[in-house]
């Protein structure tokens, strides 16, 4: 891959938080390193003013996506939902052996794209690594990183305890309200990867949403993706034990946001069940439409892992600003950089954050200011 013109193309520049992670590696990325913008319309990837050369490539085009994935080491993408428009781009990368990122929350992708794409990855040596972003990197390094301070060879049991605040971007409520609309679907594709995928032997893994707790303030479940990802970690690294559970929650201080929280979340997933309400929904906030610079410089988030095992106990945190889209365009440009640049383990095929790249994105992201802290 040495011989490719480029180290990392970004897939999407024009969107939201396509646009966020361009600036963000306009400023991060090391002198000499090879970089390039991607997207079906040039001319408006032109108009953004950033300094890198400009591909064209289309979602909707497969020949176009082979070609830009045998040009460059690494391709990341925020062209979603994925479920709609990722698989091509997948495929391309698996086949030619290009490493490839995505921000995507929707595990019926993930899930689908392991069974579809995987095992051809392993052998071209790709890595495939989903959910780059807010979804799923606080929690999948965070827990990485609690384990770390946890014995070895004994069981784990980690709890995560989600704080914060920020606004969605048109195109993180388009891909919600298509996870939220497709839950039979993803199921299946989940069904279908816990029969075909392998289990580490001798070993046990249970990562789930948390159930309703009280600790201080109200702890709620948190149905995301985020869980999968930490659980495809634990079962690909042996350093999590040989019995490993997750739960992760989402943390509110008073009994009435509680039952405010659970009554929206509730109602948002009924009306994403309606195709016309639907709709309506996401013309609200168009897919390229996201908060203003003022109002992502008042977000913030904490998670706070509770870590026990072999009778010790490690309070960690992971914290950081606006967790969609400042954030996450660091935390996706950050993953980009890491993979074509940093020394990570050599294992190829669909992965996860803490798998495929693990202690050098944590160093990366905490010198980038995204903090993780821990105490006994």
């Amino acid at each position: 891959m040495d011989e490719r013109p480029y180290d990392i193309v970004l897939f999407g520049a024009s969107g939201f938080t396509g646009e966020l992670t361009a600036r963000y590696l306009a400023r991060a990325a090391a002198p000499g390193a090879r970089w390039a913008l991607a997207g079906r319309n040039p001319a408006k990837l032109e108009r953004l003013g950033i300094d890198a050369p400009i591909l064209r490539a289309d979602a909707t085009d497969p020949a176009s996506l082979a070609e830009l994935a045998r040009r460059t080491r690494v391709v990341a993408s925020t062209v979603g939902p994925y479920v709609v428009h990722g698989e091509p781009l997948v495929a391309a990368c698996a086949e030619a052996g290009t490493h490839y990122l995505d921000l995507t929350g929707e595990s019926e992708f993930v899930d689908r794209m392991y069974l579809r794409h995987h095992e051809r990855a392993v052998m071209s040596g790709a890595k495939l690594v989903h959910a780059c972003g807010f979804d799923s990197i606080p929690y999948d390094l965070g827990v990485l990183y609690t384990v770390g301070l946890l014995p070895e060879g004994v069981p784990l049991k980690v709890s995560g305890f989600l704080r914060g605040n920020g606004r969605p971007s048109g195109g993180t409520l388009a891909s919600a309200l298509s996870v939220l609309g497709r839950a039979g679907p993803a199921a299946r594709a989940g069904a279908l990867r816990r029969a075909a995928e392998p289990r580490p032997p001798g070993r046990r893994v249970s990562s789930l949403p948390g159930g309703l707790r009280y600790v201080g303030g109200w702890a709620l479940p948190m149905p995301t993706l985020d869980p999968l990802i930490v659980g495809y970690s634990a079962r690909l690294l042996d350093r999590y034990g040989p019995d490993f559970t997750y739960r992760q929650h989402y943390a509110v201080r008073t009994l009435p946001a509680a039952v405010a929280t659970v009554a929206g979340a509730g109602a948002f997933a009924a009306l994403a069940q309606v195709p016309p309400v639907r709709a309506r929904v996401q013309a609200r906030l168009k897919p390229g439409e996201g908060p203003s610079a003022e109002r992502r410089a008042r977000s913030w988030f904490k998670v706070t892992f509770l870590g026990e095992g072999g009778g010790e106990r490690v309070i960690t945190e992971v914290a950081g600003g606006d967790p969609g889209y400042d954030e996450t365009a660091k935390m996706f440009a950050e993953s980009a950089l890491c993979l074509a640049f940093d020394d990570v383990p050599e294992r190829a095929g669909q992965l996860t954050t803490a798998a495929a790249m693990g202690r050098p994105l944590i160093e990366r992201l905490h010198r980038a200011g995204v903090t993780f802290t821990g105490r006994t």
